[in-house]
């Protein structure tokens, strides 16, 4: 017969054991969180990294304030931190089981999940009034500074190379550009030679559709800006889901880790 205390003891231990399972299964489904964490890590960042070079590409977005800079700093600097958290605080918290770190975990888990909500908003938010900031810059650009900056003219025959464009809304804008009656149109050529079919040297003399494109660019870089922002905005709302459900492990753990603590505390005493 099996005495009270025996008895007692064995569902002690018994308690102890599904606490110790809870606890691995906690810490294993952490592990795998971790690693899905730095994969979206990379992801966020190589986003960043493609959407700045081709707006860099471009050039044609001025302002280190613009709403789409901003958005790519933020991605960038989102998938930094994402990565520098998971080989530094995500393992440490994990493999220690110590509160304090599971603790310090949820919290820059919570500091990611707002970069990435406010990236996200921002860029859905910009992504509504697109349109109007690239006609306004596009036309400054086509009107004033093609023939003023190098750099300018370069990203604007990019453009239109890239686009099969001319002009801003078509290709009679260059008509009414200060460099069509400036010193750069040597050729006194009706439009740039990059609004060409097929660019050669003085191309752009001859206006006729079959030589020239004739739809203006406003259209194909919007639609360019649009799907950045939108996957932008995507990408930052989406992986905020993931963030909640690493803040909610993390704190099951650390909860889990003080229950233990307690529990050998009260043993001991």
């Amino acid at each position: 017969m099996v005495s009270p205390r025996t008895r007692s003891g064995s569902v002690q231990v018994k308690g102890h054991e599904s606490a110790c399972c809870g606890m691995f299964f906690l810490k294993y489904v952490l592990y795998i969180f971790n690693f899905i964490l730095l994969i979206s890590g990379i992801g966020i960042a190589a986003l960043g990294v493609l959407t700045f070079m081709i707006h860099r590409y471009m050039g044609l977005i001025e302002g280190h304030f613009d709403p789409l800079i901003i958005c790519t700093y933020l991605l960038l600097g989102t998938g930094a931190v994402v990565i520098l958290l998971t080989f530094t605080t995500g393992c440490c918290a994990t493999c220690r089981r110590s509160r304090p770190c599971l603790m310090l975990y949820s919290v820059l888990l919570l500091f990611v999940f707002l970069l990435e909500a406010g990236t996200g908003i921002l860029a859905y938010i910009y992504e509504t009034n697109v349109r109007t900031v690239l006609v306004s810059r596009l036309h400054d650009t086509v009107m004033q500074k093609y023939s003023e900056e190098d750099y300018m003219r370069s990203s604007v025959d990019n453009l239109q190379a890239y686009f099969s464009c001319c002009g801003e809304k078509s290709f009679e804008d260059w008509k009414d550009s200060s460099w069509f009656s400036s010193h750069q149109n040597i050729h006194n050529g009706s439009v740039p030679d990059s609004c060409c079919k097929t660019p050669t040297v003085a191309c752009g003399v001859n206006v006729h559709p079959s030589n020239i494109n004739t739809r203006g660019c406003i259209f194909g870089y919007e639609s360019l800006i649009r799907l950045q922002l939108i996957v932008i905005g995507g990408v930052g709302l989406g992986l905020c889901i993931l963030q909640i459900f690493g803040i909610i492990f993390a704190c099951c753990l650390a909860k889990r880790v003080q229950k233990r603590s307690g529990t050998w505390n009260g043993q001991k005493g």
